[in-house]
């Protein structure tokens, strides 16, 4: 379903001396991996290992300065957009901020329904599909007229993932989507997903820097360092990570554990 191959991605640097400076600063160092369709592949890595810009190359914002990204057999980057058969959604971390606060919950699906009119050439009852994704996300109809403001965290980030299933995706991108959720709303979430993604058959991509999360929800990691590619493993198969620092991943959450809820992995690596 997702094929990506040989990514290089490099930033001008900033506060350069010169006037028309052009120095360069790398941050996906060829980076190659596949997933097939039906699998979650969970991205894992710290602060600025490249996880939200190699987030940003598979969602089409960002053309690699080297390298070829595939969606079901199709190129990203070549090629006309309306020949790309494969529909890629993303579900972003901050649920406040990618939802208009003036929308209702029946204007943030119209979004998601709306593309997918055009997209097809058809003609949606935008009501009853409304009804039915909210349904599918573990709401009722009676949240169609709220506003944002008065949704708690996890009942926007259902209406979020709603939005996103609204265009009737192949693949959903997670870009640290449950990280500023509470722990038993995170649950909650996962839970959700999981059932989603058997029901209709969809890829995920998970980008995080909890390794709870990826051993709940994913079938593989890709562990990500420095933007390079240090492993990939099968979830099942993650304590067997070869890699110094996906060994060193991995022993941090216990060490989080012992620090407790104040703490993080990142503290402890």
């Amino acid at each position: 379903m997702i094929k990506a191959e040989h990514i290089n991605v490099s930033f001008q640097k900033e506060n350069q001396e010169k006037l028309f400076g052009r120095e360069r600063q790398k941050v996906l160092f060829d980076v190659s991996f596949h997933v097939k369709k039906g699998d979650c592949l969970g991205i894992l890595g710290e602060s600025g290992s490249g996880k939200s810009t190699l987030g940003r190359v598979l969602c089409g914002l960002l053309k690699p300065d080297e390298g070829v990204v595939c969606l079901g057999g199709t190129p990203l980057y070549k090629g006309r957009k309306k020949d790309r058969q494969t529909v890629l959604s993303v579900v972003f971390q901050d649920y406040t901020t990618s939802a208009n606060p003036r929308f209702t919950v029946r204007n943030l699906i119209g979004e998601g329904l709306r593309v997918k009119e055009r997209r097809e050439r058809i003609r949606i009852n935008k009501d009853e599909e409304t009804d039915n994704l909210l349904r599918l996300v573990g709401l009722d109809e009676s949240y169609k007229e709220r506003l944002p403001h008065e949704l708690s965290g996890g009942q926007l980030q259902r209406v979020c993932i709603a939005r996103a299933l609204a265009v009737d995706p192949a693949v959903i991108l997670f870009d640290e989507a449950i990280s500023s959720l509470d722990a038993h709303t995170q649950v909650q979430i996962m839970d959700l997903l999981k059932q989603i993604q058997k029901e209709k058959d969809l890829t995920y991509i998970f980008i995080t820097h909890d390794l709870t999360s990826v051993t709940y929800l994913c079938s593989h990691v890709l562990f990500l360092y420095k933007g390079k590619v240090a492993e990939i493993r099968e979830v099942e198969t993650i304590s067997k990570a070869t890699h110094p620092y996906a060994k060193k991943l991995l022993n941090a959450i216990f060490d989080v554990q012992e620090m407790g809820a104040g703490g993080s992995w990142e503290q402890a690596v």
